[in-house]
């Protein structure tokens, strides 16, 4: 069994942002060879989030509206976790959309439903933050 893993950094140049990331995705499941297994990608930051929905800017801003709804980015004060930081509202909306997402690779491709992409969803941005695929099958 093959084994492959990359980090994928991003800088987001808004607070909040969504980064279409099948392309890397693509590139890395070819750079591991792997015709058969299981991808997974993960945001490794606890105000981001990795999700699979339609490449579609207004679902995207669907997502950002409601989403600010939920947890509303100001007044700051509203958030026990505020203090040292502003990004209370990032922690839940991350926990809303999702840490991860896992694919199963069948002849070497991505095996997607229909409209089926991988967005990295920048909740806190601004500053350099990553994303983890790792990559195992034959």
């Amino acid at each position: 069994m093959k084994s492959y893993r990359k980090e994928l950094w991003f800088k987001a140049s808004k607070r909040r942002q969504i980064i279409h990331i099948t392309p890397d995705v693509n590139e890395c499941l070819r750079e591991s060879g792997v015709k058969e297994g299981l991808c997974l990608v993960n945001a490794m930051h606890i105000t981001a989030s990795v999700f699979i929905n339609d490449n579609e800017g207004g679902l995207h801003q669907d997502f950002d509206k409601w989403l600010e709804k939920l947890a509303p980015e100001k007044p700051y004060d509203q958030y026990a976790h505020n203090g040292f930081e502003d990004n209370g509202d990032a922690h839940l909306k991350r926990t809303i959309m999702g840490r991860e997402v896992v694919v199963a690779i069948t002849n070497g491709k991505l095996d997607f439903g229909p409209w089926e992409e991988i967005f990295y969803y920048e909740l806190d941005g601004m500053r350099d933050k990553r994303v983890l695929v790792k990559i195992i099958g034959e």
